[in-house]
């Protein structure tokens, strides 16, 4: 950036409609995400806790319901993964590319 480029005005990007939007589509997929993955994941400390019993029964071999929880813990990991890349393809990554074009496009009129 050279001394004669303006900075852009980031209080006047961030109130700006599409940020607004960009905000509330990345807060409606990743709060009750981030909830329902904390939920099922205290669901499974209390059931190791106070369900031992239950986490221990035998489904075949030497595999108990308390191992098949905890590798569900990584596949719920990698699909809320795969979940938000599509979200933010799809529903983010455009209007951020919108946003930038638009603050590159200030900074070269000025």
């Amino acid at each position: 950036m050279t001394t004669t480029e303006q900075k852009p005005d980031w209080e006047e990007v961030q109130a700006s409609p599409d940020f607004v939007l960009l905000r509330r589509r990345l807060r409606r997929f990743v709060f009750p995400m981030a909830g329902l993955f904390l939920v099922w994941y205290l669901l499974y400390v209390l059931l190791a806790d106070y369900a031992p019993g239950f986490m221990s029964t035998r489904l075949f071999g030497n595999i108990n319901i308390g191992l098949v929880f905890g590798l569900l813990q990584f596949v719920s990991t990698f699909v809320i993964t795969m979940l938000y890349v599509r979200h933010a393809n799809k529903n983010l990554d455009p209007v951020a590319e919108k946003i930038r074009n638009e603050v590159e496009s200030r900074g070269e009129e000025k």
